[in-house]
């Protein structure tokens, strides 16, 4: 008898991306899923972003590495390092210099959904440390993906940038807990987060950090339109849209959005037409806040602990080693991470 059993072929990233699109662009409050935010010119802007005198983040993490990573990998001693949404690994690097300093055969696993930016990254990295393997996978991390080699053990899973803070908390605490479910025995998770506001953070410098006066963040977000455009063949007008960022006390979060400054009218082959009113916004991105509670809850949730917390003087800023909270059978030298379904 003959065998009638059909496989269905996995999407396209065309198809992946039209499907978020529309899903997104169908909702009563419009948004786009800043993976999108991330192309080649995306990353070059983000980059800019982060020298930005406005924007504190990054300025704050930074210190915060080159203060205690010295001690927490002398002490750990972590021989591979898989960073999700490595960007351009400038953070990374006080990391891989402590990791230098401890061990000769470090791996490090960038991981970052923009493949180009990705492998200039790595290249970068192979000329500056001789010592170091560099293996990038070019991957979503909200989506199952392989590690492209084994890592050595102990691996440190680092998530930083308050990268963590883009995922509204349902999902934040899944992308936690599939990553947290591939940690062995001495592994550990390292998160940065954005602290939320308190005695010496207002919330007004929270906003000036996504209000940027030379509009670089401006053109970050509407640079996801261009994406579009180019990725779907749709037709935005860049020009008929804002950008708008404040934050939302109610949730502790800022929310990044693009506000229709005429009625719209776009057409998305394939997924159809896309209308807004006059100041109809579509979210592009979300930045959660935290304070210690709310991340070792989030960290419950996902079935981790914290094991080490560290923050800066004033509130700005923490880091977080996480370590899973129960005995359980882990894969011996995990290849594949899981990601967050859709």
């Amino acid at each position: 008898m003959p065998d009638t059993a059909t496989t269905t072929a996995p999407l396209t990233a065309r198809e992946i991306m039209l499907r978020d699109v529309m899903a997104g662009l169908s909702m009563p409050q419009k948004e786009l899923s800043p993976k999108y935010l991330y192309d080649a010119h995306g990353s070059e802007l983000f980059e800019a972003i982060t020298r930005l005198d406005e924007y504190y983040p990054t300025r704050r993490e930074q210190a915060l590495l080159e203060a205690v990573m010295p001690g927490w990998v002398g002490e750990l001693a972590p021989r591979t390092l898989v960073e999700l949404g490595a960007g351009s690994a400038r953070k990374s690097r006080v990391i891989l210099d402590a990791m230098a300093r401890v061990s000769g055969d470090s791996l490090y696993v960038p991981v970052d959904i923009s493949g180009d930016f990705l492998h200039e990254t790595a290249a970068r990295l192979r000329d500056e440390y001789g010592d170091l393997r560099v293996e990038p996978a070019v991957a979503d991390m909200t989506q199952p993906f392989d590690l492209p080699v084994i890592p050595r053990s102990p691996t440190w899973y680092a998530l930083l940038g308050s990268t963590i803070g883009n995922f509204e908390e349902p999902r934040a605490r899944r992308l936690l807990s599939r990553v947290g479910s591939r940690l062995g025995p001495d592994d550990l998770l390292l998160l940065g987060v954005d602290r939320s506001p308190g005695p010496h953070k207002s919330k007004a410098r929270i906003e000036l950090a996504y209000n940027d006066a030379a509009e670089v963040t401006a053109a970050f977000n509407l640079n996801v339109l261009r994406v579009l455009n180019r990725e779907l063949d749709a037709d935005f007008d860049l020009d008929a849209f804002e950008h708008s960022a404040h934050y939302d006390q109610v949730h502790d979060r800022m929310e990044i959005h693009l506000v229709a400054r005429s009625q719209q009218r776009v057409e998305i082959p394939g997924g159809g037409v896309v209308t807004l009113e006059t100041a109809e916004t579509i979210r592009t991105e979300l930045s959660h806040k935290y304070d210690r509670q709310r991340v070792e809850a989030l960290f419950a949730a996902a079935d981790l602990e914290v094991a080490r917390w560290a923050e800066d003087d004033d509130g700005y800023f923490a880091l977080v080693l996480g370590r899973p909270t129960t005995a359980r059978s882990v894969r011996s030298g995990p290849r594949s991470i899981a990601g967050e379904a859709p």
